[in-house]
């Protein structure tokens, strides 16, 4: 397992609508681009992370600059905290919030997802051509 020096990685699930808003949300307000997306599955994703069997979610995963998988929660709170400014400040409260409650909600949410949220087309989010480029297969 790797990861590229300074870079964050944000695995997403390509057919899930909340999955694509949440890439472009990041890919959003990430303004030093230290983000970069690829869909779970995808030749980025079996190159970078483990083939050992470690289960991992349908949905999001991040691998950090230091090649720690996280997921669920975790994952949501080193997203926030990569963006800065007030999305620090949220990613420290929720932070506050034990671990074992906030994934309880991220799997409620997660079980959800298909039916609140449009399933997209196609696997990557509709983005303006500039952010299209921080995108791996």
């Amino acid at each position: 397992m790797g990861a590229d020096q300074g870079l964050t990685r944000l695995f997403y699930d390509g057919g899930c609508g909340l999955c694509h808003a949440t890439v472009r949300f990041v890919a959003r307000h990430d303004a030093g681009k230290h983000i970069r997306f690829a869909p779970l599955g995808g030749a980025t994703f079996q190159r970078l992370t483990p083939a050992d069997g470690t289960a991992l979610p349908d949905s999001l995963v991040v691998l950090t600059p230091e090649g720690r998988l996280l997921v669920r929660s975790e994952a949501v709170v080193h997203l926030l905290r990569g963006l800065g400014g007030l999305w620090r400040a949220w990613a420290v409260l929720l932070a506050v919030v034990p671990r074992p409650l906030r994934d309880r909600l991220y799997d409620a949410v997660a079980r959800y997802r298909q039916q609140l949220f449009r399933r997209p087309e196609g696997p990557c989010p509709v983005l303006p051509p500039a952010l299209r480029e921080r995108f791996d297969p």
